[in-house]
């Protein structure tokens, strides 16, 4: 299991993202001011850091220079949301920026973007009854092997990662076919459909009009 410390202050916000990162499956600890912060990362090595830069004690971009030295990604939450802000905090070395107030589905494919980028995602994706193997290539549902073919396996890690995101068809033909888009959809239109029928998720996979996608969880 992962390990990712969440830095941020508001308590009310620190508790969301640990509830909802939890239930993705990712060991969660939480420091409310930069001291804390600094002295939990001396202790204890994490996989991931989501940083808020307006702290107590010690600020965020301070917290940073003490962080880089362990190689931990790093990932700026924060009110400060103007390009120069984004373009300190990325320049400074975090691995991305998400400005409040965020979605919590963007979020979670932003920490899954860059764990995956640190070669840190998860082999095991549990999610609606379903067990993803990305090592083995293999779906579980009820204890049952669920046959896919290369490119069925593909959409649905994509989809789960990206859940509650609504995807563009080009993009998510492009990501899984590795070819680019030239308008017709009835490849992917297929394999989603196929999809649905294999997993049971006619309901979850929704049709996104005049966009494409998104699986409900």
């Amino acid at each position: 299991m992962l390990n990712i410390l969440i830095v941020e202050d508001e308590q009310a916000i620190a508790n969301l993202i640990y509830l909802n990162l939890s239930d993705e499956g990712y060991r969660c600890v939480c420091a409310f001011d930069g001291k804390q912060a600094a002295d939990m990362i001396e202790k204890e090595s994490y996989d991931l850091i989501l940083l808020d830069i307006m702290l107590p004690e010690i600020d965020g971009y301070e917290l940073l220079e003490y962080i880089k030295p362990t190689e931990t990604p790093v990932i700026f939450i924060t009110a400060k949301g103007s390009v120069s802000d984004r373009i300190k905090g990325l320049k400074l070395g975090a691995d991305d920026y998400l400005v409040k107030p965020f979605q919590i589905g963007e979020l979670s494919a932003r920490v899954e973007a860059v764990l995956r980028r640190y070669g840190k995602s998860e082999k095991i994706i549990s999610f609606a009854g379903l067990i993803i193997n990305t090592e083995s290539r293999q779906v579980q549902k009820d204890e049952e092997i669920i046959d896919l073919t290369v490119k069925e396996f593909d959409l649905l890690v994509e989809l789960v990662r990206n859940k509650n995101i609504a995807l563009y068809r080009d993009k998510l033909y492009e990501k899984v076919w590795g070819e680019s888009f030239v308008g017709e959809t009835r490849t992917l239109d297929s394999h989603i459909q196929r999809l649905r029928k294999k997993l049971g998720w006619e309901e979850r996979i929704k049709t996104v009009f005049r966009i494409g996608y998104r699986l409900e969880g």
